[in-house]
């Protein structure tokens, strides 16, 4: 080999082997996706014999088709919710119950110091809701607790879009009617969370009774931010119908841009409108001539 063509060569298989820093923004996101049921097990989260649970298969496809995330399942927190696991990790989303085996110091670790940082987040689905009931670090992270759903899974429901152009819920249109389980909360604070969805008792069935000690209003997605940490939770998901519904697949693939940065959403708290949504529920509970529990 002549020198030039030599030297030719090992310039063009230096610049083979060059590792180009990677762009941030490129990297597929990790989700580790907890499933673990301490108390009630939906259909959704529920593994048959050797394979994964709907929701699990639903949000991998999504991680695939989109090609922005990547999504890891458990449902042993015990050995996979730990210090150390949590590292690998940008998001945790929880479709959860019950009181969930993780020990105290890796739960301490995770509210105190993984949530806050950029790029966390927290996406809840559905029965997340009723997981930790009485542990203030997680209900107030979630924004609510489950107290019941006067709504069961065969009701067909209807809901206000109070931000039908902003990105995390303008699949779902001005107007959402769906048929899934709808739940009431305790724990609710409207001062630090911006509610999205709202129930339209005028357009929903009064067929079941409603426990309102806690309020009227019934919100059904919301976010809010802990540090520069970030947290999307929609009630949405106990039909596994739900979790093939293209509105509601998309408003969890934009949360996921959202938590990562990539997409920016306006997360200031409007405890405005969940007063004015409380104040039209309880009207309209009136109006239409729902029943009171106890």
């Amino acid at each position: 080999m002549r020198p030039l063509s030599m030297l030719l060569t090992i310039v063009a298989l230096l610049g083979l082997c060059q590792v180009k820093p990677a762009d941030a923004a490129d990297k597929p996101v990790r989700i580790l996706f907890v499933t673990q049921s301490v108390g009630f097990k939906h259909g959704s989260v529920t593994r048959p014999e050797g394979k994964l649970a709907p929701a699990e298969v639903a949000l991998i496809q999504l991680g695939q088709q989109t090609g922005r995330f990547e999504v890891d399942c458990t449902q042993d927190v015990a050995a996979d919710f730990t210090k150390a696991n949590l590292a690998n990790y940008d998001i945790v989303a929880f479709y959860t119950t019950g009181d969930l085996p993780i020990a105290e110091t890796d739960r301490d670790y995770f509210f105190k110091e993984w949530l806050p940082k950029k790029g966390h987040g927290v996406l809840g689905f559905h029965s997340a809701a009723d997981t930790f009931h009485e542990y203030e670090p997680y209900w107030d992270m979630i924004g609510g607790t489950f107290i019941s759903h006067p709504w069961n899974s065969k009701s067909t429901v209807t809901f206000t879009n109070h931000e039908p152009d902003n990105v995390l819920v303008k699949s779902f249109g001005p107007e959402l009617v769906i048929e899934d389980e709808i739940y009431m909360y305790r724990h609710k604070q409207p001062e630090k969370i911006r509610v999205l969805l709202s129930l339209d008792y005028s357009k929903s069935p009064t067929s079941n009774e409603v426990p309102t000690e806690f309020g009227y209003h019934v919100p059904l997605c919301w976010i809010r931010q802990i540090g520069d940490g970030k947290v999307y939770f929609n009630n949405l998901g106990h039909n596994e119908t739900s979790w093939t519904n293209q509105a509601y697949l998309d408003s969890i693939a934009n949360a996921v841009e959202w938590i990562r940065g990539t997409k920016e959403v306006d997360a200031t708290p409007n405890p405005e409108v969940s007063a004015a949504q409380e104040e039209k529920s309880a009207h309209d509970f009136v109006a239409g001539g729902f029943k009171k529990k106890g």
